[in-house]
């Protein structure tokens, strides 16, 4: 019998790994570029492919879809009904392109945008932060919060020991964080929330000595309900960062929402449905959902994407909203890595001659992101397409403005991770008066932002032209 070596076994175990994820890949059709990246990451970065395929790769997205479909299921039974044409909006008639995507978010989302509400908007971390502790002290039966990153820092700290008085005082409190974006949060600090009376549970934990170990699926959702009768959600993360107080980072740009009226409704649904997917605790719903009242003229529809839908949701919102464009367009996004679809819509309605521009910051905490993304920036800029980069400061807002009359504002990024992996949440703003203030901070934020005249290939050194080839192509797993 011929001896075969070790190297010889490992390298067919090996193989066969490989083998066996490139099935995999071709079996479940997706986006062509992202299944083409990942065969090409498999074959040409031995050991690194395979282990990036198993950690961020899509091989429990069929099992987690399922998972969260029966929770859903049994959720749904325990809520208590709605009367939704008590507060349904009468949205413009003469704007077909407005109603083609109110109907388009309905279908999605399952659920149609309501009136009534009174929305506030934060653009400045430090009144945002102010707002949202004393909402939290004056908290009577409930506070819920979810969060991709809470830092255990002064502002971490402050916002623990706020709710730690409340639970004190026999408030309810549950705090979800997602397992990967807080991982710096210190056991001591959990324990110390848990023994003052607050629930602290983490989404998606990686715990490979319990089968898991997939870092992908993170809940990305930055929502807050009070009482259920107050709401707030956007892009702020909870930590000193995110209020302008680290100088390498320099002023932080972040756009959030305080919201009374129906709309809370869906944030609490939405909160209840993450932490029931967590946990699969049944909480008493008779508390959490009072009847809701008029609080203001605000029309608002409360979109959740993830990765248990089937459709890619943020997609059809965001083509429907360039499509129904008739005078201009303005997206602020930190992170911008479109596919080829994306780039062909913003192309097309630069080519209509609507007015598109595109701010992005400079100073970036991913740098082959941002490469990704300039690769992008000659074919959008020969459409018409104004492109701007932010210097001061970190941009984290994600808004999306269409011809000052209606907005999205949430915590989704213009990329496929947003698109299609993480757990995200976007409020869309059917209000003249709020798109326009959302409008007029982006504008300031443009004036002081440079434009980008992009290069071709020849102008770039040979460095250049192969960090951002090489990004350019990774952009469909980043």
């Amino acid at each position: 019998m011929p001896h075969i070596s070790f190297w010889t076994v490992v390298s067919l175990v090996y193989y066969s790994l490989v083998a066996g994820a490139i099935v995999h890949i071709l079996r479940r059709p997706r986006e062509p570029r992202a299944m083409l990246a990942w065969v090409l990451a498999l074959l040409l970065l031995p050991g690194l492919g395979l282990f990036l395929f198993a950690a961020i790769g899509q091989l429990k997205i069929d099992r987690t879809r399922r998972k969260r479909h029966r929770r859903r299921a049994g959720l749904a039974r325990m809520l208590p009904p709605r009367n939704r044409a008590e507060h349904s909006p009468q949205l413009p008639a003469d704007n077909p392109g407005l109603a083609n995507l109110v109907h388009i978010a309905t279908r999605l989302s399952r659920e149609p945008p309501t009136s009534g509400n009174d929305v506030t908007i934060f653009h400045d971390g430090e009144a945002f932060f102010l707002a949202l502790r004393l909402a939290i002290q004056s908290a009577r039966s409930h506070i819920h919060m979810e969060y991709y990153i809470f830092q255990p820092d002064e502002t971490g700290r402050a916002i623990s020991e706020a709710m730690m008085e409340r639970a004190r005082a026999g408030v309810r409190c549950r705090l979800l964080l997602d397992a990967i974006g807080s991982w710096r949060l210190p056991g001591s600090c959990v324990r110390e929330m848990q023994s003052a009376g607050v629930q602290v549970e983490f989404f998606h934990p990686v715990l490979p000595w319990r089968g898991r170990w997939h870092v992908n699926f993170r809940n990305h959702r930055k929502l807050v309900v009070i009482d259920g009768e107050t709401g707030f959600t956007g892009s702020q993360n909870i930590g000193d960062e995110y209020r302008g107080r680290l100088a390498r980072l320099g002023p932080w740009h972040d756009v959030n929402l305080a919201i009374r009226g129906p709309a809370v409704r869906e944030l609490q649904e939405l909160f209840v449905e993450d932490w029931h997917f967590t946990t699969a605790e049944t909480i008493d719903p008779a508390p959490l959902f009072p009847d809701p009242v008029t609080c203001g003229p605000n029309r608002v529809h409360i979109i959740p994407t993830g990765p248990d839908l089937r459709a890619d949701v943020m997609h059809h919102l965001l083509f429907a909203a360039i499509a129904a464009a008739k005078h201009s367009i303005a997206i602020a996004t930190p992170y911008f890595v479109p596919d080829s679809a994306m780039i062909l819509a913003l192309q097309s309605a630069g080519y209509r001659g609507v007015h598109v521009r595109l701010l992005i910051p400079s100073r970036t905490d991913h740098r082959l992101v941002l490469c990704a993304g300039r690769s992008y920036y000659p074919e959008l800029d020969s459409a018409g397409v104004e492109i701007l980069e932010y210097d001061i400061g970190m941009l984290h807002s994600k808004v999306v403005v269409v011809d000052e009359s209606w907005a999205f504002a949430g915590s989704a990024n213009m990329d496929a991770r947003s698109f299609r992996i993480n757990f995200e949440l976007t409020t869309i703003l059917y209000d003249t008066v709020l798109a326009r203030q959302l409008q007029d901070e982006f504008d300031s934020l443009a004036a002081a932002a440079r434009r980008m005249r992009p290069r071709g290939a020849d102008d770039w050194s040979f460095a250049q032209s192969l960090a951002i080839g090489l990004a350019r192509m990774a952009s469909p797993i980043l």
